[in-house]
């Protein structure tokens, strides 16, 4: 059995030729590390060092230089991943993560920028999708607008009013009654996830507003209010932060709708760089929350 703290004396002492100075740079006893390679050579079946006595420094035998050729390769292996381990454990590494819009619009570039700044070797993937359900695959960290099922742990980041977004004038000032969008032409996403949701929300009240047009783009949304085409009602995080759409008007819905919830979602055990994607991204939630970001 070779060990790898035999490796080690064997390169210290063929690096520095005599055992003492390479007992002191291992921060070993002479004895110990004599010991060490006695180990090794019985591991071996031979001896590894013609030793000439006196301040002479030792010389590798023919065994001894085919060991250590072969030491120096495990050993550097070994290195490399002492290295790759201690990177894995300051936050250095690759995290894959799955976002959408808003996310990727409001939250993730200031996770992305602390932990740039913090760890400029880190790896970090983004893979944008307006998905049905949650889909995690091979993602660290997912982001979306509904918790996911029982075997996945589902972090609550925030909870985001809906607004209707609407012309200047077609409303006057202030809350509008949610009745008033029945019939009435309205802009929209498509109907997956929070959509559907708003949409079951409204029939349920037997509101039915004309959607004169769905897109997946929630800058087209507002583009095409602004344009008037219709109303919108959408997540106020939806229409960016901190700067707020020009050339519309948010309005309060009365009764309000449930607010759209977004949650960090994640499978097993977390790399410290993926745990602190989501310690993060829970922090910059709450920096929002506090600073009105969710509401009008």
């Amino acid at each position: 059995m070779y060990e790898l703290r035999h490796l080690r004396a064997l390169d210290a002492i063929a690096a520095e030729g005599t055992f003492a100075r390479a007992a002191q740079r291992l921060g070993y006893t002479q004895s110990t590390l004599s010991q060490q390679v006695a180990a090794l050579e019985r591991s071996v079946g031979g001896a590894v060092f013609d030793r000439p006595g006196g301040p002479r420094p030792v010389r590798l035998t023919p065994l001894g230089r085919v060991v250590l050729a072969s030491a120096r390769e495990v050993l550097g292996v070994v290195g490399e991943a002492e290295e790759s381990v201690a990177r894995f454990h300051a936050g250095d590494g690759r995290v894959d993560i799955g976002t959408f819009q808003t996310v990727t619009n409001v939250l993730l570039p200031p996770v992305v920028q602390r932990r740039r700044q913090a760890h400029p070797g880190c790896d970090i993937r983004l893979v944008e999708d307006e998905a049905a359900v949650p889909d995690l695959g091979e993602l660290d960290v997912l982001f979306f607008d509904r918790p996911g099922p029982d075997d996945v742990a589902s972090t609550l980041l925030l909870e985001d009013e809906h607004v209707l977004v609407a012309p200047p004038g077609a409303f006057p000032d202030g809350p509008v009654a949610a009745d008033l969008l029945h019939g009435s032409s309205v802009v929209a996403l498509p109907p997956i996830c929070d959509q559907r949701e708003v949409e079951d929300h409204l029939a349920a009240r037997g509101i039915a507003p004309d959607v004169v047009f769905r897109t997946a783009d929630n800058q087209a949304v507002t583009s095409m209010v602004r344009a008037g085409l219709g109303c919108a009602v959408m997540p106020v995080l939806s229409l960016g932060w901190p700067e707020r759409p020009r050339g519309v008007v948010l309005h309060p819905l009365v009764p309000a709708l449930p607010p759209r919830r977004i949650f960090a979602l994640s499978r097993g055990t977390l790399s410290p760089l993926a745990a602190e994607v989501v310690g993060l991204a829970t922090r910059i939630a709450q920096e929002v929350r506090d600073a009105g970001g969710c509401g009008v």
